[in-house]
């Protein structure tokens, strides 16, 4: 029997098939693709653009500002729904292609699925070259959507119609596949995306997609049993994986039923209650000394679902030499690092299976002691560092207790670059599973704007808390005006240093002079002049506030909880006073230089580096 077929076009068989995947969230069938972030030109708007309007009803496109602006949405909103549903960004040719390269670098760090559809050449290549074209003499197959391919887990350009009845199928599979998962990346050219062909009518048939979960190899499994009950000092690291394996409870009654502590990446906050009695708090760079003095003493590490990035080990010098790793994760890639015996599996169901083959052992209560002796050093620093000292301007971390205090445990709170990540890392104590987002995978600024409306779209409960520093609010701003015009409300905190002050922190610590961070010693003679935050934000729409104290500060976040629309607040935060973390991080210090700090500082990294794991 001949199958039945549709004659249409390319982009139409795209956009039908998008809609056809379902998935399941909390027991209900939703959409796979919810929605589309879209910027319309000429190399997507007469075919795709066509096709999504067409089908306007079924699948809603959100109009963004800039096409990276739109790329950080998608992987926000794919974070804060763990990584169980996907947004789609397209663009056009050229610019609007490459102004989401940053997005996709974001969504490939952190292993977060974000499907970009952009327009292309035409494969014909007769009108060559066309507008926003740029052309490669000697290689004329290369466009800039190639860009894309060192930042995405699949890539793909359609240059016959029925490319798509393969393509489209491994494009979803590797955003679902737990141990692959990142962005997929789809070039449609002009002629191609016009082009009529006749696509079997069953490629358009519903499907509801369930996210593997892989069982533990047995022999892996087994090793890591006999590695953890030779163990006196075992610490578990919780990475972002707990979250995408939707593991929260199964790691808490693990660590509960074995008394083993529990420290956090950023990517894993929130994973336990802050008041879980085998929290431990964050770990590493932006983590607090109290957690790092816990697993500095750790025989075995428990990595479970974390990449283990240099902010999350000091750049591995965290651990003593001989800790044994014990790595947890779907992607063998992340489960072997540094000689780990790795465990190749879903989260979730490898906590349940060590459940079982542990049964009847546990930490000796010396450990546990310790562990919840450093809690609460923990606890009496945070309490420490968010108090009101009567100084104006305030520190991030008073503004943050504040923040805090507000928030429920419906709330959810976001941030990136900058020196907010360690204030929030640390002085955050989590009141909600899965309430935290610091995008430090690629620490890309203006991910504070743009993923605060995508976190808001996702979440239908609660409100998105974010706090961007002036920095970033300036380099990426216009989603607040994305988030009025589409109605997804979030409270945006703009914590104004007057510069790059965390940078510059850097710098001088590493024996350099302040230069070209702080706005008072960049180049030009108008380094006297300030943006007014407030009006402008009040431009694009939302209701704003600027306070002058920490008690009009406290009043207008009660207000911006009230209000109807995205509020934004301006503060005033000391561009000096930061919560010190508790590890060491490689940087490049100049190895000579006539400058003795520099020198010195050199001498420090230097020594810092005598404790580094080797990278085998």
């Amino acid at each position: 029997m001949t199958p039945k077929t549709l004659r249409i076009t390319t982009a139409e068989a795209i956009v039908r098939y998008l809609i056809a995947q379902r998935t399941v969230v909390d027991g209900k069938d939703v959409p796979l693709f919810p929605g589309v972030y879209g910027i319309f030109g000429h190399g997507n708007v007469t075919a795709l653009g066509h096709s999504l309007e067409t089908h306007r009803d079924e699948i809603p496109v959100w109009r963004g500002q800039n096409e990276q602006g739109m790329g950080l949405a998608a992987a926000a909103f794919a974070k804060a729904s763990r990584r169980q549903q996907i947004m789609v960004a397209t663009s056009s040719i050229g610019p609007g292609a490459t102004n989401m390269v940053t997005a996709a670098g974001v969504a490939m760090s952190n292993r977060l699925p974000v499907l970009f559809l952009s327009g292309d050449t035409f494969v014909s290549r007769l009108p060559d070259p066309v507008l926003q074209q740029v052309e490669h003499f000697g290689t004329p197959s290369i466009t800039v959507n190639d860009a894309f391919r060192p930042v995405v887990r699949y890539w793909d350009r359609i240059t016959h119609p029925a490319q798509i009845l393969s393509s489209l199928p491994q494009a979803v599979a590797t955003m679902l596949d737990p141990g692959d998962c990142g962005p997929a990346f789809i070039g449609l050219p002009q002629d191609i995306a016009a082009e009529a062909y006749d696509f079997p009518e069953a490629f358009f048939a519903t499907h509801v997609h369930t996210i593997p979960r892989p069982r533990p190899d047995l022999t892996q499994l087994a090793k890591a049993v006999a590695a953890i009950k030779a163990a006196t000092r075992p610490v578990i690291i919780a990475g972002g994986g707990v979250h995408y394996s939707l593991a929260e409870a199964e790691l808490a009654a693990f660590a509960e039923k074995f008394g083993i502590p529990v420290v956090e990446t950023v990517a894993g906050k929130s994973s336990l209650l802050s008041d879980h009695p085998q929290y431990s708090g964050p770990l590493g760079v932006t983590g607090a000394a109290a957690a790092n003095a816990v697993v500095s003493k750790a025989d075995l590490v428990l990595a479970v679902g974390t990449r283990l990035e240099d902010f999350t080990t000091g750049s591995w010098t965290l651990f003593d030499p001989d800790t044994t790793f014990v790595g947890i994760n779907a992607a063998r890639f992340d489960a072997m690092k540094h000689q780990s015996l790795p465990v190749v599996a879903d989260a979730r169901e490898t906590l349940l299976e060590l459940g079982k083959e542990l049964e009847g052992w546990s930490v000796d209560s010396s450990w546990r002691e310790h562990a919840v002796a450093c809690r609460k050093d923990l606890e009496t620093f945070v309490s420490s560092r968010i108090v009101d000292d009567g100084v104006w301007p305030p520190s991030y971390a008073q503004l943050v207790g504040l923040v805090h205090e507000s928030a429920t445990a419906e709330d959810y709170v976001l941030t990136a670059a900058g020196g907010l990540p360690g204030e929030l890392n640390i002085n955050w104590m989590s009141k909600g599973i899965a309430s935290f987002d610091c995008e430090y995978g690629f620490s890309c600024m203006g991910y504070e704007t743009s993923g605060a409306w995508g976190a808001a779209m996702a979440r239908p409960k609660g409100e998105v808390y974010s706090l961007v520093g002036d920095g970033s609010y300036m380099m990426m701003n216009s989603d607040i005006y994305a988030s009025v015009l589409s109605g997804h409300k979030m409270i945006l905190v703009v914590c104004d240093n007057e510069g790059y002050a965390v940078i510059e922190r850097l710098q001088v610590s590493q024996g350099g002079a302040s230069y070209n961070n702080m706005l008072a010693d960049s180049a030009g003679t108008g380094t006297d002049a300030r943006v007014d935050f407030r009006a402008h934000a009040a431009a694009m729409g939302a209701e704003t506030f600027e306070v002058s104290s920490l008690d009009e500060f406290a009043k207008a976040l009660v207000k911006a909880r009230a209000a109807d629309r995205t509020a934004v607040i301006v503060t005033q935060v000391r561009a000096k006073d930061f919560t010190e973390g508790g590890a060491f991080w490689q940087v490049g210090v100049p190895e000579v230089s006539p400058r003795a700090s520099v020198t010195a500082a050199r001498a420090a990294m230097d020594e810092g580096l005598r404790a580094q794991r080797p990278g085998i």
